[in-house]
């Protein structure tokens, strides 16, 4: 029969982790309160002694938490459970407090220093000057020449100006959960030949912007550049510690750049920016917490423009603000649209995130190993051009989603030219759309051959590059196009896959072919121009429907009204719609074009387009296809 002592001694050791984990859970229960008497008084910082104890509790707890976990691990296991899905990037082995993030612990990695309200575009108004000295007036156009934006307006704005405080009430008011807790980024930011003002200002922007608990690091990447100011002098930045500097030697362009910059980040979440830029306070928050709930989404803040003549910023607006989505054309270009209906509808306020077929993909962010994932960005995508149309697809078609968040605003200057050039000449944009259309469009490349002739030369010469990607897609399982139309983007008109007649409309009488003219979206009057073979303004379609469309970037459609030529949106546009009589033309043996509803011929009247009673004999009236 065992002694008094050795029963005692039985007792201790079968009951002593209760006793610890009692103890323990106490203790705990004593740093939750003080942290919420913290949290709630700004006070706090005034006091020595408690500024110490709170910059120590959550050390103090990690060990305390540490020790209960150990000794719950240290219990029989009755039970073998199966492991658990990773649905988030917060580590299962980290402890977090439970609650909500408070506006001290996401303070910005940099307090902004006080500002002039009365300084050049402070608070992010328009920079103004109503009178210029000639030097002042020569510094202005030279800035213009090199970076396509005012950089003179730029240099005197200050670098770390502020840009005001409107802001949604949902955006205010959202809060952010520590449990899982948000996962830390690495900005990158690549540059070639950037204004310093811009590029020190986008810095700046984002240390006075981002929580410090959230900001890894900024990675400048130099794509080559030649300037001098952005050599040694910008090596000063590293001063600053969490910012640090890397450089490829001869210019690669910016899919190769932001590879470089990927590759020696150290955080779990990507964040791209462009080097003109500024952040709206609460910008990064939203990002990361979107991809702590799915690291399949790739999440991009809404982008507002900053005025390239006068660096006014756009401020978000409370109520009322009418968002768009980015979207593609059949000759993959980039732009925007109006939501649809279902997707206002889904949207509750404005913390919802809107869905987007297509994104600008100059600003984002990604989880680092959903970018690996997925093969990051196609390494045969060359300079600029495309990559960011190659990324949607590869995104929706591989199974992520592709997100703007309304409540991350970040402000960006829209430039209507690149002022760099090309190094292997601007045929690398026709390159890099043949080279993501052979990867990704199965059977609907040949739409975008149709209205790029160009490119369809270089698909026929097989002179896109290696395109390995495509066992990417079987590794990954990823969806076809036509999935991704149907799904993702049921909304696109898609034109006839093999249309009756298409190409440029050529007169026989002129020479000549018939020309939409520059930025014609509808509403201005055709032009006869010399045939070029390219495509774009001279490509038109003539559908199974029966309708004489030019449609590279919008469905526009030849009609006659009151026996004028016009060019307007199509009326068919799919199921339940159907081709009204004055969109609709006959191409007749003898090479007429006649419109069923005016019942007369499309001719050319002193080289300009027109119509006129039907003459088989007449040159003038005379078109083919070529």
């Amino acid at each position: 029969m065992p002694s008094w002592r050795e029963r005692m001694r039985l007792l201790h050791r079968h009951h002593m982790p209760l006793c610890l984990a009692m103890v323990g859970s106490a203790f705990v229960l004593f740093l939750f309160n003080l942290q919420r008497d913290v949290s709630s008084r700004e006070q706090a910082t005034e006091k020595p002694w408690l500024k110490s104890l709170v910059s120590q509790k959550d050390h103090v707890l990690d060990l305390m938490l540490g020790a209960m976990n150990n000794l719950k691990d240290s219990m029989p296991k009755l039970q073998i459970r199966a492991a658990e899905l990773q649905k988030t990037l917060a580590s299962t082995n980290k402890t977090c407090l439970p609650g909500f993030y408070t506006p001290a612990e996401l303070k910005p990695f940099w307090e902004r220093p006080p500002q002039d309200p009365n300084g050049p575009g402070a608070d992010g108004k328009a920079f103004q000057k109503d009178k210029w000295t000639p030097l002042e007036t020569q510094e202005k156009e030279e800035g213009y020449k090199k970076h396509c934006f005012n950089a003179f307006a730029s240099d005197r704005i200050s670098l770390q100006r502020a840009l005001g405080p409107d802001t949604p009430p949902e955006c205010v008011d959202q809060k952010f959960r520590r449990c899982p807790s948000l996962p830390t980024t690495s900005v990158i930011i690549v540059f070639h030949n950037e204004a310093w003002s811009t590029l020190l200002r986008t810095v700046y922007s984002v240390l006075h912007t981002t929580p410090a608990i959230l900001l890894k690091e900024i990675i400048l990447v130099d794509d080559a550049s030649t300037e001098e100011y952005l050599k040694e002098q910008l090596e000063q930045v590293k001063q600053l510690q969490i910012v640090r500097v890397v450089r490829l030697e001869k210019r690669k362009g910016l899919v190769t750049a932001r590879l470089l910059g990927a590759s020696v980040a150290q955080a779990e979440v990507l964040t791209f920016l462009d080097a003109h830029c500024e952040c709206f306070h609460g910008w990064l928050e939203p990002l990361v917490a979107r991809i702590t709930k799915d690291k399949t989404v790739v999440v991009s803040p809404d982008i507002v423009t900053i005025d390239l003549n006068t660096f006014e910023f756009s401020m978000p607006i409370q109520k009322g603000r009418i968002h768009s989505r980015g979207n593609f054309d059949w000759s993959l270009t980039f732009g925007w649209e109006t939501l649809p209906p279902h997707e206002k509808q889904r949207r509750k306020d404005e913390t919802y995130p809107i869905k987007s077929p297509m994104f600008a993909g100059g600003l984002f962010s990604i989880s680092k190993s959903y970018f690996e994932h997925i093969g990051t960005y196609d390494n045969q995508m060359e300079v600029w051009g495309g990559e960011n149309v190659e990324m949607s697809f590869r995104v929706w078609q591989c199974g992520g989603q592709l997100e703007s968040i309304p409540c991350s605003v970040v402000g960006h200057v829209f430039r209507t030219k690149s002022p760099h050039t090309f190094p292997k000449g601007i045929n690398v944009i026709a390159r890099n759309q043949v080279h993501l259309a052979e990867v990704w469009m199965d059977s609907y490349k040949e739409i975008f051959y149709q209205r790029n002739k160009q490119a369809a030369k270089m698909a026929q010469d097989k002179s896109f590059g290696d395109i390995s990607e495509l066992q990417l897609r079987e590794q990954l399982h990823c969806h076809n196009f036509s999935w991704f139309l149907h799904h993702i983007y049921p909304e696109m008109f898609v034109p006839d896959l093999k249309p009756t007649f298409y190409g440029a409309i050529k007169n026989l009488g002129i020479s000549q072919c018939l020309d939409v003219g520059e930025n014609n979206r509808g509403g201005k009057p055709l032009i006869m121009y010399a045939c070029h073979g390219l495509g774009g303004n001279q490509y038109f379609e003539y559908t199974t429907q029966r309708d004489l469309r030019h449609n590279v970037a919008k469905q526009l459609c030849l009609h006659v009204s009151s026996g004028t030529l016009s060019l307007r949106s199509c009326h068919f546009t799919g199921k339940n719609t159907q081709v009204p009589k004055d969109e609709e033309w006959e191409l007749t043996q003898d090479h007429l074009m006649k419109n069923s509803g005016s019942g007369t011929c499309l001719t050319s009247e002193n080289k300009k387009p027109a119509m006129a009673s039907c003459n088989p004999s007449d040159l003038h009236q005379h078109w083919l296809f070529v």
